[in-house]
């Protein structure tokens, strides 16, 4: 049985692996392993603020019961060694427990978000094939300590919450790639990957004729103070087509850095993360955070968070607190953009939480999340401000 922890939550994120194995099945030259986990939430969440253009939304408040940032998922994966090559498969499958606007079945449509093969030898580094999450990002979210609960944007009726997407971090996401990852050479190691091409608007969705491109570096430590720092870049070009042109939009290249690290001493650790680049967040006023998904110009995007996690001693319940912020500021004036697609947007949030091991497979949670979110329209005098105030309770289960 996996142990509930954040490195865990990671490893389930990524897929299964040997060190964290869940149910293991031996099948003749392979080994089968399965896993996964079961969660849910209430929130209660009060939103108030000001519409963009003015106008209050009044005190509006809204109840929940679902998933958190970790949709529920069942995984299964196998591994064996043939001609001196290690060699994997691994298949997730996502699901929330929200309706979803009353509907019967909402947004508990099944999920494949990890489909893919390796190959390779601790000699040489690992080849991956297939969908998985991205490299740009990944370290951001697989250290978030609300993997385990809600985070912002609950509660949502979707698949998952956001825990700090948009708001400290851009969201890794689940991508067609091809990756190099290397070996471990005494804590350093780096991968690279070509990934699918993503058009950045909808009216560019048939332009997805250059391949995008995402990297990490990373060096690694043990001791009393075991830590890690990453480096992590990520590129794509950006084809305009005849309506994008009509608005001013031209063709442009994606690119984004990102620089983290984390240490840990006596059941403490402290993450801080920065990430900067142009034309790589959505620019969705409701959400953010996604790359390149629904933003039609070349925004000025940065943001980053810190985060402290205590565990205390005996009872293992894990304490954190983070601050985080996210930005996407437009570099055009084009009144004529569609409301969430030409803003200036700003997305802040306090998070505190508590997750408790109530046994080695069962984690209790708690988190209290404040997110505000202002924006505005360039070259145009309307802004607008909303402030939203979440309790979030629930459990995780991991097999």
């Amino acid at each position: 049985m996996k142990k509930i922890n954040l490195a865990v939550a990671a490893a389930l994120a990524l897929g299964a692996s040997a060190a964290q194995a869940g149910i293991v099945i031996p099948a003749g030259d392979w080994t089968v392993d399965i896993g996964g986990n079961v969660n849910a939430y209430y929130t209660h969440t009060k939103t108030d603020g000001t519409l963009l253009g003015g106008g209050s939304i009044g005190n509006t408040k809204a109840n929940t019961i679902g998933t958190g940032l970790l949709p529920a998922a069942f995984g299964i994966g196998a591994k064996t060694r043939q001609n001196d090559l290690d060699i994997a498969f691994q298949f997730t499958f996502f699901t929330g427990t929200a309706a979803g606007g009353g509907q019967a079945a909402g947004s508990n449509s099944l999920n494949i978000r990890q489909a893919f093969l390796t190959f390779g030898d601790k000699s040489w580094g690992t080849i991956k094939a297939g969908r998985d999450l991205g490299l740009f990002g990944s370290d951001a979210i697989l250290s978030d300590q609300t993997l385990l609960g809600v985070g912002v944007g609950g509660p949502s009726g979707g698949t998952s919450t956001l825990g700090r997407i948009g708001s400290g971090y851009i969201y890794a996401d689940w991508i067609g790639q091809i990756q190099y990852a290397s070996p471990n050479w005494n804590g350093f190691s780096f991968a690279a990957a070509v990934r699918e091409p993503w058009a950045n608007n909808a009216s560019a969705a048939l332009e997805r004729r250059d391949m995008g491109f995402d990297a990490k570096a990373s060096y690694e430590w043990a001791g009393d103070f075991a830590g890690k720092v990453w480096v992590g870049g990520l590129t794509q070009k950006n084809r305009a087509n005849a309506s994008d042109v009509s608005v001013g939009i031209d063709s442009y290249t994606s690119r984004a850095w990102e620089l983290g690290g984390k240490v840990g001493y006596a059941g403490g650790e402290l993450v801080g993360y920065y990430y900067d680049g142009r034309g790589v967040d959505s620019n969705l006023r409701a959400t953010g955070g996604l790359q390149f998904l629904g933003s039609t110009q070349k925004t000025d995007d940065k943001g980053g968070y810190v985060q402290a996690t205590y565990k205390i001693p005996g009872i293992g319940t894990k304490l954190g607190a983070s601050w985080g912020r996210s930005e996407s500021q437009a570099n055009k004036t084009q009144a004529a953009f569609s409301i969430v697609n030409g803003d200036n947007v700003e997305n802040e949030s306090w998070i505190v939480g508590a997750y408790h091991p109530l046994t080695k497979s069962l984690n209790l949670v708690a988190e209290y999340i404040d997110q505000s979110i202002t924006y505005s329209r360039p070259g145009v005098a309307i802004d607008g401000e909303t402030n939203s105030k979440t309790v979030a309770l629930g459990a995780i289960l991991f097999f």
